[in-house]
């Protein structure tokens, strides 16, 4: 089986930490967990165990998609020596330069 992305995990742990909060015992979270998301018990307990640890719930994570498009040598280099200084990935940093960047075109309209 496939690992969850973090978009899912994220719903799972919410899920669990909404189950929690409402003070639904254990036994029974971890079941409607294992039918809602088709969980075996065992992963359900652990994502109940992860929430209880929760103050609050984790933030939604959008879902990604994965693409490939070609740089100029120079520019991989400074981009990878910037990600192993700041400790971001590499998707990360072209994430946060390509938002700003739409975000400065759309001010100027």
């Amino acid at each position: 089986m496939a690992r969850a992305t973090k978009a899912h995990k994220a719903r799972l742990l919410n899920a669990a930490h909404r189950l929690l909060a409402q003070e639904t015992e254990v036994a029974e979270a971890a079941r409607q967990l294992e039918d809602e998301f088709a969980l075996s018990r065992r992963q359900a307990y652990r994502y109940l165990e992860q929430a209880a640890a929760l103050s609050a719930p984790v933030p939604a994570v959008e879902p990604t998609v994965a693409i490939t498009f070609k740089l100029p040598v120079s520019l991989v280099r400074a981009l990878r020596a910037y990600a192993r200084r700041s400790g971001l990935t590499l998707g990360q940093i072209v994430t946060q330069a390509l938002a700003a960047l739409l975000g400065a075109l759309r001010r100027r309209g």
